[in-house]
This record gives C-alpha cells, sequence and structure tokens, in this order.
C-alpha cells in the first residue's frame, strides 16, 4: 500500500491517504472539510484496513510526520481508525481519531470537536447516504470522482471493510445526475462513479434500482458528458440494464475491473464469494458478446488459506482464459476479526511466491494487451504532460502537447514498460 500526500503550504493543511480510490476521494472531501472548519497546521492520516500492511505503513507514516513536524496536529481517520480506533490513540504521536462517518462530516475539525480525541460512531447503526457522497473529487484534473455508494452488505471471510464501512448505502440517483452535470459544466470530460460496491447500487432506495439504470438515466440526462466510467465492481453478475448501457452507449468506457480473488471453486467458496469461475467467465463472454472492445482488470490473492498448487494454478489459468488486460496481484493478509484469519494458513514465503507468479502472469496478459492496441487510433483523456488514458483504461505515452483533462486523438504505434506509446494526430 502506498500513500498519497495532498496538501497546501499557506495553511500548513496535508492529507497523507492509504489504499483505494475511494478513499483518496474522500481524503479530498475531508480537506475540503478541514478547511471550511478552520482546521490548520495539521496533518491528516485516511488510513486502510485491508491489509496488516497497510496499518502498519500509516503507523510508520504518523511517527515520521510527528518527527518532521512537532508542532502539527496529528489527526488519524479512515477505515483502520473505524475498525481499531483504541491502537491509534495509544500513539503519543497522535492527537486526534476520527470514525469514518464523521470525517467529512460538518464541524468534524472544529476546534472544539477536535477537544475529544476519539470520536468514532458505529458504521452498523448508518442507514442513511451521508450528504458528501455526491459531492465530486477535484483533486486531479484528468477525471472526476462522484460516490454513488458506500459500505457493503457481504461478507467476504478475508474482508474487514464492512467493519469500517458499515452496510451499503446509495445516493439517490437524482443527485448523483445533478454532480455529474455540475462536473461536466465545471469541464471534466471523464467522470468515474465510485463507491465500495457499487454493483449494489440502488438495492436500499425506493424500488430497487439497478445500476444499469442508474448509468442510462447519466447519460440520458448529461448528454453533454464525454465519457462516463465505472470503478471496481463485483463479479457475481452484471444486470441486464448495464448490459444494454455497454451495447448502446459508446461513451460508457469499454472497461471493468472485476472482483475475482480467485480462480478456482472451492478457494471462492472458502472466501465466502457470491460467483464461480464459470461466472466469473460468463460475465465476461456477455459483456464482450456487446461489446467486443472490451478491457477487463481483475483483483486476485494469492496465497489464500488452504489454496492447493492446483488451486492456486486455476487462478493463473483465470488470468489468460478470461483474457485479463490488467491484474492487481496482493498476497493473501490474515487480519484478526475475519473467519480467513481462523484458517489454516499458508508459508509466508509460498504466499509471497505465488504472489510474484501472479503479477508476472499479470505482466504477460500486459502485454498481450498492449501489442493487440498497436495501430489503433483512440480518442484518450490526457491525464498529465505526455500520458493519456484510452477509453479501455490503456495508458498511453504520447509524443505531442496537449492539456491535462483534455480529449486527444492518438495514434498507437508501439509498446514499451507496460504502456502503449503513440502520437497526437
Amino acid at each position: 500500500m502506498s500513500a498519497a500526500e495532498a496538501h497546501d503550504e499557506d495553511d500548513g493543511l496535508e492529507v497523507v491517504t492509504f489504499g483505494c480510490r475511494l478513499n483518496a476521494y474522500e481524503s479530498d472531501q475531508a480537506l475540503a472539510r478541514a478547511r471550511a472548519d478552520g482546521l490548520s497546521n495539521a496533518v491528516i492520516f485516511n488510513t486502510c484496513a485491508v491489509t496488516g500492511e497497510a496499518v502498519r505503513q500509516a503507523r510508520q507514516a504518523i511517527r515520521k510526520a510527528r518527527r518532521q513536524r512537532p508542532d502539527a496536529q496529528l489527526i488519524v481517520t479512515g477505515c483502520a481508525a473505524q475498525i481499531d480506533p483504541d491502537a491509534f490513540a495509544a500513539m503519543t504521536e497522535v492527537d486526534a481519531v476520527i470514525g469514518n462517518g464523521l470525517k467529512s462530516a460538518k464541524g468534524a475539525y472544529a476546534a472544539d470537536a477536535l477537544a475529544t480525541r476519539v470520536r468514532v460512531n458505529d458504521m452498523a447503526s448508518l442507514k442513511e447516504t451521508a450528504g458528501h457522497l455526491t459531492h465530486a473529487s477535484v483533486a486531479e484534473r484528468a477525471r472526476a470522482y462522484v460516490e454513488v455508494q458506500n459500505g457493503c452488505d457481504h461478507r467476504c471471510t478475508f474482508c474487514i471493510i464492512p467493519f469500517g464501512r458499515g452496510d451499503s448505502r446509495s445516493a439517490p440517483a437524482g443527485e448523483v445526475v445533478s454532480a455529474v452535470r455540475g462536473l461536466v459544466e465545471s469541464g471534466y470530460n471523464e467522470v468515474v462513479l465510485t463507491g465500495v460496491d457499487i454493483s449494489a447500487w440502488g438495492a436500499d432506495l425506493p424500488g430497487a434500482p439497478s445500476l444499469g439504470q442508474l448509468v442510462s438515466r447519466i447519460l440520458k440526462l448529461v448528454p453533454e458528458l464525454p465519457r462516463l466510467r465505472l470503478s471496481s465492481i463485483d463479479a457475481a453478475e452484471i444486470d441486464q440494464d448495464l448490459l444494454l448501457c455497454f451495447a448502446r452507449e459508446e461513451r460508457l468506457a469499454p472497461y471493468l475491473h472485476l472482483s475475482l480473488q480467485a480462480g478456482d471453486d472451492l478457494i471462492l467458496k472458502r472466501m465466502k464469494r457470491r460467483h464461480s469461475r464459470a461466472d466469473a467467465l460468463k460475465l465476461v463472454a456477455d459483456v464482450r458478446a456487446v461489446r467486443p472492445d472490451v478491457a477487463f482488470g481483475a483483483d486476485f490473492i494469492a496465497g489464500f488459506p488452504t489454496e492447493s498448487e492446483t488451486a492456486f494454478q486455476a487462478t493463473l489459468d483465470l488470468v489468460a482464459e478470461a483474457d485479463l488486460a490488467y491484474v492487481h496481484a496482493f498476497p493473501f493478509s490474515p487480519r484478526p476479526g475475519t473467519p480467513a484469519a481462523r484458517m489454516p494458513q499458508l508459508d509466508r514465503g509460498v504466499v509471497k511466491a505465488r504472489a510474484e507468479r501472479l503479477r508476472a502472469a499479470g505482466s504477460e496478459a500486459m502485454d498481450r494487451w498492449l501489442q493487440r492496441q498497436i495501430g489503433r487510433e483512440v480518442l484518450a483523456v490526457v491525464e498529465r504532460p505526455g500520458r493519456a488514458r484510452a477509453p479501455d483504461f490503456t495508458e498511453i505515452a504520447f509524443e505531442g502537447e496537449a492539456a491535462s483533462g483534455s480529449l486527444a486523438r492518438i495514434a498507437i504505434h508501439g509498446q514499451a514498460d507496460g504502456r502503449a506509446l503513440g502520437r497526437l494526430v
């Protein structure tokens, strides 16, 4: 887990982010809230609890910050702080601990609120989506993010995140559409819908609308939006409305990042995942049948408890069988309080070696994908000088000048170092 920093030298306010894109989005909101509350000369640590390593890195960063900024207030929030606030409160370097449900709330960083050293609410009690969910992140110029959902109703045996995020809660469609429209009016060419489990969007809303219905509504009501992208989705299913959107809407980016985790049915069952290997392959085939140019990425866990060499090989084989373009491989890390932590563990050396083999398979998959991109012309979003992303999320190193956030037509002529090579047309 790497940390990302955002700060403003004028007020001495800084946010250090660990973990997922959703956390990065929420850090942007926390930073804005802290400034609105009048906070200055402070460092906010937005922690992640996915792995023990993420927690270790956060604690290490807190100690380093205290040495570098002895007079600053150090405030810890995020999933790790929500799940184990006492552990951070016990650190002499920490001035305050704020739970996930409060980190973007009005007044959270006011002086009187910070006088209470630990403020963590019960995430399981949250039933409504907080108003900040539909505010757009402007942390980067290339694209903007709208958080449409938070929390998770599922209890995978390896995952502790529901304890840090609570149950699934959806932002109303009308508010999402308004947020997207506002981003387009602000000049954004690409908007990403994000959340913990966006596949579950709508299940808690009146009439239980589907994610596909939300996507269709956005594209219909905001016709000036050039591109809409989805963040990671569950591999258990894809609703028919979303499948129709992929078939009919060119503005819906042809890229899906799937939470696959394993390619062996017994391991998937022990993970308490809701899909089988066959389900994952069917989802990929169904989307490709209506949108042949779609690219798929996937998250995998290597070395899950009881995973045999045969079971691991099934995961390796799935990378090629599903023709994945991107692979995120994580070595299994037992999280205290989860069922998987109580299962028979594999030797750490085996776990790390399998993660490396899975990453190597991912590199080979990326090379295959990039080779097929040579000769194409794409309308890409420029992320920074000389770098852009194609609709299918292919990273492109390009020759020529184009403004960050703009759409640029690029001809791809080669590949190197895990990215396509191109030039402006």
